[in-house]
Parts: structure tokens; C-alpha cells; sequence
């Protein structure tokens, strides 16, 4: 009996080893289209036991770009589980006398990246706004002698990292994360091309409004073909920004979302006008920045009138894994940054980040330079060997099927849209992945859920391609024959 055993066992191991051997050569087959001849590439393919499917240059370092929110959003949620939310809180200085607050009311933010935004899962902005208008009325307060004060201190330092290209901080998707955040810190505009060739793009800012904003408008019309290459330039150190650049004659008018780097003024403008239209007048809006003289009263000595909370981690994860959102993964990484080491600095988050991983048991003392929490700066390195290593570690951790549950499967709505198509929908319903691109770089890493069997059959698997000059569509194409050989493998 013992030696049936011990023969079947031995059968099993030779049938496994000959399907890794197969698998690793369609990898090869496919990598070794002229697309990706200069191309650096990893990948890694491992089950959750530990045995190698695939391993292709897997220690490479390699630019992961949004890769790196599976790390920001794994910790996160590891760390603060799925319940985790934003407190944001009203308050006042002063004193209350007959219905008149003779002093400031102040919109103390507490990291909530959602506060005023559009999307679906955040309060909308009246509604938001008819709460804290309650918890002022409740105090007996029916006018505000001072201003309406947005402190957004709980995240110190720098909101964008150092390392992000200039071009980039100028974007929706460059704008860094502030204690006090409203429209996830972004400026709209309309945009419309000229009639002709070399005049003048029209734009007009549209939300929000922003009057004390100075915009420089040096851009043109573009020749046919030449697409919309409008960037803004700004920073915090004045309220000052520029577009500039070219528009195509042949594009449709359109919004163009900039980055805003002034949140908490904007908020407490737009609040301090909703009073005022609820009859409770203030002295109008003020922050600790724009407005240099606005006393900063240390946050413990001022009194609560009530506080809101934001949306769960979960949905908040759910939606920066599905929609790549840079503003929500920076927020992650500087509450851990904040909570494990009391700063939000960003040298801070290396530090919060790294305490993590180590927790969750993934060893950091190679394959990993951590830079940022989004994937936007061009100086985070990772392994798809990392990234396999951590995936496991994620497997073990108590929320896995939370995290799991955040990524987002190829055809689905978001980043994942155009991959995969003509592939089963059963097929690409068990993968979970998280895509990342920026210029030359390529990146998809999750797991592939087995359609029979336990957590030790499922695949975490790492594909990363960097310096690849071939159209986007080609890339996509073929890295989606690798996803679709690992799926087809268990």
C-alpha cells in the first residue's frame, strides 16, 4: 500500500513539474514577439502553496506605476481592516452669546479624500453640507462673527511627492492628498479649440469657482492629429497657475480636470456661501495658508459642534483599484505614515509602509524601493518576485477576502475595460488583477482564482514590462495571452 501511495504521489509531482515546464515555455513563446524585443520584462506565476508556474528575470527591479496601489491598498486595509473611515469635524473658537458665535467656525479635516467629490460613493456636497449646518443650529448658533477656517493640518508635509515629474503635478492625477480635501483637489475647465491653427484655445474654469485664483492661459491651436497636450502648471506657494501647451483643431470640446492646490479654501468658500444662503452669515472663508494672518489655534483647543464620517476603507480601496485613483492611494499611504509614526511626510510613509509588510511577513530587505503610495513617481522599483511574495502574504492576511473583493477582473468597467475581449467570461471572472501603465511601462499583478480547490491552487502572479515603445494595443494583446495561459493553467 505504501508503495502505491508513494507511486502516485511521485506521478502527481512529475504531471505538475511537466505542466510548469509547459507553462513557462507558452510564456516564452509569446515574450518573444518583436513588440517586446527591447522591452524589459518580468513575470512571475506561483500558487498559493509556493510552487513556480512561471519565472522570467523575476528579481528585475522594475517601474510597477499603478502596481504600487496593490501595495498602499493591501497595507491599508491590513492594517486598519475594512470598517476603517475619515472623521471630518465642525468646530469653533470663541464664545457663543444669544445665537452669535463671536469667534471662527472651522472645518477640521481628518485625511477624508472623498469630501465633495463626485463620485458615487462620497455624500453628495448638500447633503454634506445640510449635516454640518445642523450641528451649528443644534449649538444655537444663527451667526458667525468670524470666518468659516478650512484646517487641513492633519497631513503634514509636502501633498505630492518630491520625485513626480512637473508636467504630472499639474493634473487631476497629480494632485497630493491634504488634511482638509474638497473635490478631490481638482480645478475643471471647459475647453474648446480655436477656429484656426495657432489661435488662442478657449478655456473657462467651471467648478469650482475660484476668484481668487490668477489663471495664465498660453496654449494653442493645434494641427489636426495632434491631440489635446494642455498641462498646467501651479503650486501651492501662490495662487497662481498656467495652461499650457497645444489643443487639436480636430478635437471636440471637452473638460479638462486640473489639479486645485488651494482644497481647503475652496471648501470653506463654498461653505460659507451655503450658510449665507441658510441665513447664518459669516465673515466668508479662510484658510492657514492663503490667508496668512488666520491664528493657528492648536485643533485640542477648539470646541467640537460634531463630526461626519466618510465612506468604509473597503469602498474606498474598491474604488482606487478600480478606477486607479492616485488622490485616494496617497491617502492611504500618508494615514499609515500619520498613525504609525505621527507624520504624513512621505519619508514617514517608506517607514509606516515597510512596518506593514513586515507584519504581514513579506520580507522588504529586497526587491522593493518604495517611493509613493499611487505608482505616479518614477523612482518606486519592485520585483514581480516582490509582488508574488506579497499577494501570498496578502492571502493570510485576516481581510484577504476584502482585498480580493477590491480588484477589479479584466472587461470590467475602469482600467481593466479593453482587456481581455473575446476571452470566457467565466475565465475572466476568476482573475483579479491590478493594472499599471504610464509612457513605456506596462504592469499586471493579482491572483487567478482556481475553479476548483483551495486557497493553495490559486495563482498570484506578476507580469511587468518597462521601456516598451510598442503600441498600446499590441502590449495589451499580448499580456493578455499571458493572463489568459495562467487562468487556463489551474
Amino acid at each position: 500500500m505504501k508503495h502505491k501511495i508513494a507511486t502516485i504521489l511521485t506521478a502527481i509531482l512529475i504531471c505538475q513539474a511537466a505542466g510548469a515546464q509547459s507553462l513557462q515555455q507558452s510564456i516564452e513563446a509569446i515574450i518573444s514577439d518583436p513588440a517586446l524585443s527591447e522591452a524589459t520584462i518580468g513575470i512571475c506565476a506561483r500558487t498559493g502553496d509556493g510552487r513556480t508556474l512561471a519565472d522570467i528575470e523575476s528579481d528585475n527591479m522594475i517601474l510597477p506605476a499603478s502596481n504600487m496601489k496593490l501595495i498602499s491598498t493591501g497595507t491599508a486595509l491590513h492594517r486598519f481592516g475594512p470598517d476603517h473611515q475619515y472623521i471630518t469635524k465642525i468646530a469653533h473658537d470663541g464664545q457663543i452669546e444669544q445665537g452669535v458665535l463671536k469667534g471662527n467656525l472651522w472645518i477640521i479635516g481628518g485625511g477624508d479624500p472623498t469630501t465633495g467629490s463626485n463620485d458615487s460613493i462620497a455624500t453628495p456636497r448638500e447633503q454634506l453640507f445640510a449635516q454640518w449646518e445642523k450641528f451649528i443650529r443644534d449649538a444655537g448658533i444663527r451667526r458667525i462673527e468670524g470666518n468659516v477656517i478650512g484646517d487641513g493640518r492633519y497631513f503634514d508635509g509636502m501633498p505630492e511627492h518630491p520625485g513626480w515629474q512637473w508636467s504630472d503635478i499639474g493634473t487631476y492625477y497629480g494632485s497630493g492628498p491634504t488634511g482638509l480635501m474638497f473635490y478631490e483637489n481638482t480645478q475643471s475647465f471647459r475647453v474648446s479649440a480655436g477656429k484656426t491653427v495657432g489661435d488662442p484655445v478657449n478655456i473657462v474654469p467651471s467648478f469650482p469657482e475660484a476668484p481668487w485664483m490668477e489663471f495664465r492661459y498660453n496654449c494653442t491651436t493645434g494641427n489636426a492629429g495632434t491631440g489635446d497636450q494642455l498641462y498646467m502648471y501651479a503650486s501651492d506657494l501662490s495662487p497662481v497657475a498656467e495652461i499650457r501647451g497645444t489643443f487639436g483643431i480636430d478635437r471636440a470640446a471637452k473638460r479638462l480636470d486640473c489639479t486645485n492646490k488651494f482644497p481647503e479654501y475652496t471648501l470653506a468658500s463654498y461653505f460659507a456661501d451655503y450658510l449665507q444662503s441658510k441665513g447664518i452669515f459669516t465673515g466668508g472663508p479662510a484658510d492657514l495658508r492663503l490667508c496668512t494672518g488666520t491664528e493657528a489655534i492648536p485643533t485640542e483647543e477648539l470646541t467640537t459642534l460634531g463630526s461626519t464620517l466618510s465612506p468604509t476603507l473597503k469602498r474606498i480601496i474598491f474604488e482606487t483599484n478600480h478606477k486607479s485613483n492616485n488622490l485616494y492611494a496617497e491617502t492611504l499611504a500618508k494615514t499609515l505614515g500619520k498613525t504609525l509614526t505621527g507624520s504624513a511626510c512621505y519619508d514617514s510613509t517608506y517607514v509606516a509602509m515597510e512596518a506593514v509588510l513586515k507584519d504581514l511577513g513579506t520580507d522588504t530587505s529586497y526587491g522593493i524601493q518604495i517611493s509613493d503610495g499611487s505608482g505616479l513617481s518614477r523612482m518606486n522599483y519592485v520585483s514581480p518576485d516582490f509582488f508574488c511574495r506579497f499577494l501570498t502574504s496578502m492571502m493570510a492576511s485576516p481581510h484577504f477576502e476584502d482585498y480580493i473583493y477590491t480588484l477589479p477582473s479584466p472587461g470590467s468597467n475602469g482600467t481593466l475595460s479593453a482587456n481581455m475581449k473575446g476571452s470566457p467570461e467565466e475565465m475572466k471572472a476568476r482573475i483579479k488583477v491590478k493594472s499599471g501603465s504610464m509612457g513605456g511601462v506596462r504592469c499586471y499583478s493579482g491572483y487567478i482564482i482556481p475553479t476548483e480547490g483551495c486557497k493553495d491552487e490559486t495563482i498570484v502572479f506578476s507580469i511587468m514590462v518597462n521601456n516598451c515603445t510598442a503600441p498600446t494595443w499590441k502590449l495589451r494583446q499580448l499580456l493578455d495571452k499571458i493572463m489568459a495561459a495562467f487562468a487556463a493553467a489551474n
